[in-house]
C-alpha cells in the first residue's frame, strides 16, 4: 500500500481574471488540505481570489498524437472561425 498522498492539480483565479488557470500540482491527504497548501504555495502575494483543486487521477486528457483526428471535424465548420464574418468599416479594429 502506497503511503504517498494523492497528487492534486491546482487552478487559481487571479484578482483581475475571469477564469482559473493551472498553476501547478501538489500532494495533500484531502481536498481541504490541498486548498490550504495551494494558498500557501501559489498565492503568497495575495494575487488569488479563488482556488480549485482537482485530483490528478480524475483528469482525463487527449493525447497530442490524436490532434489530427480529434480536431479535424472543426475544420469543416468555417462559421466558427472569425474570418467567416465581415466586420463593418465603422467598427474598426476589434
Amino acid at each position: 500500500m502506497s503511503k504517498e498522498w494523492p497528487l492534486w492539480e491546482i487552478f487559481i483565479r487571479g484578482q483581475h481574471g475571469l477564469n482559473h488557470r493551472h498553476v501547478g500540482s501538489l500532494h495533500a491527504p484531502d481536498a481541504e488540505m490541498a486548498i490550504m497548501n495551494a494558498r500557501d504555495v501559489y498565492t503568497r502575494r495575495n494575487e488569488g481570489v479563488s482556488i480549485w483543486v482537482v485530483p490528478s487521477a480524475q483528469i482525463t486528457a487527449s493525447s497530442p498524437s490524436d490532434k489530427g483526428p480529434l480536431f479535424e471535424p472543426s475544420n469543416s465548420k468555417v462559421y466558427r472561425h472569425p474570418t467567416f464574418f465581415d466586420i463593418p468599416e465603422e467598427v474598426g479594429h476589434m
